[in-house]
């Protein structure tokens, strides 16, 4: 049987902390949390589980404080939880069997995070494969018959452990600060940065949010070292910033940027708005159509889904042809099933 050492970094996580711990705690063999400066019961409630107890000034950088955390491991492996992650009989059963009988050379296990759409953060599907248990130390090995190397991928094994997630509000306005903050620092944000920082804005962001990602994502489709998906991401955020705030020009040619960069479902979307919003239905049904069944999505998945289904379905009716307004409805509400 393996042992595990449960790492943690929390603030202000009274009202869930418990809830998690009960749940886990006796799966692990060693209990680290780590605060990054709560002001309320946290860590008080954290003392009743372990004496692994540690402070960490805040850096404004949340792997500054995992590193912190992982560093205090002494087990074979090491299982990351947040505060809010529930693990409920079913999967603590899966997780006993798995401890039992993981093999010594995968490195990493991956968990399914499950209830991801309840608070329209980041995610377009509610259940999807997450790292969560991680081999401490990690061993060097040959492979090869001939022209043999060290291997360098980690050995992964996909469980079937499904950790329910159950906060209590929504981080968006936490997430979009610290983006914010990085973009107006100077960091370059790498490739997997920039699709975060592009999804919560394009999912949960309001139009203040918008207006200070813009001058970020415009830089971004100047900058020659990044991807043709980060420009279209880009040219997507630009778009519906100049969109919310009435800049008409600049809206066209951001949108014809994205176009000719390939075109995606929200950028068909946003033009459907805006022939809508000049009351040009026809024109509109020609741009929703397209981003249900003509492009793929490129941030939001309820834009090739049910968002244009949707907004087809009132066009439809305000043209008066019910027949197609029931048909498009349809579609929209056996998306969302």
């Amino acid at each position: 049987m393996i042992s595990i050492s449960l790492c943690m970094i929390v603030k202000n996580e009274e009202k869930v902390l418990a809830r998690c711990l009960d749940s886990i705690a006796d799966l692990m063999d060693e209990i680290i949390i780590v605060d990054t400066g709560s002001t309320d019961r946290t860590k008080e409630i954290a003392g009743r589980y372990t004496d692994l107890l540690y402070d960490f000034k805040w850096t404004g950088n949340f792997s500054d404080a995992r590193n912190f955390s992982f560093s205090k491991a002494t087990k074979e492996y090491i299982y990351c939880a947040d505060a809010d992650e529930v693990l409920d009989e079913e999967n603590r059963t899966r997780f006993k069997m798995l401890k039992k009988g993981l093999l010594p050379e995968i490195e990493i296990v991956q968990m399914y995070y499950a209830n991801q759409l309840s608070f329209n953060t980041i995610y377009n599907y509610d259940k999807e494969l997450r790292p969560k248990l991680f081999k401490r130390l990690r061993q060097f090995v040959w492979e090869n018959a001939i022209h043999e190397a060290v291997r360098l991928e980690p050995l992964v094994y996909e469980s079937d452990i499904v950790i329910q997630h159950c906060p209590t509000s929504n981080h968006k306005a936490r997430d979009l600060q610290a983006f914010e903050r990085l973009t107006r620092d100077g960091v370059r944000l790498n490739k997997r940065l920039h699709n975060l920082y592009a999804k919560e804005l394009y999912i949960s962001g309001e139009v203040e949010d918008f207006v200070k990602a813009f001058v970020f994502f415009a830089s971004s489709i100047d900058d020659i070292d990044r991807s043709a998906d980060e420009i279209l991401e880009a040219c997507c955020i630009c778009a519906k910033a100049s969109h919310v705030t009435g800049r008409s020009l600049d809206f066209f040619k951001f949108t014809t940027k994205a176009i000719a960069s390939g075109s995606c479902s929200e950028v068909c979307c946003e033009l459907g708005d805006y022939y809508r919003e000049t009351n040009d239905l026809e024109e509109a049904c020609i741009w929703y159509y397209n981003a249900a069944f003509e492009t793929e999505s490129a941030l939001s998945l309820k834009h090739h889904t049910s968002i244009p289904l949707n907004a087809l379905a009132d066009c439809y009716e305000q043209l008066g042809i019910p027949s197609e307004a029931a048909r498009y409805r349809q579609m929209a509400m056996d998306c969302e099933k």
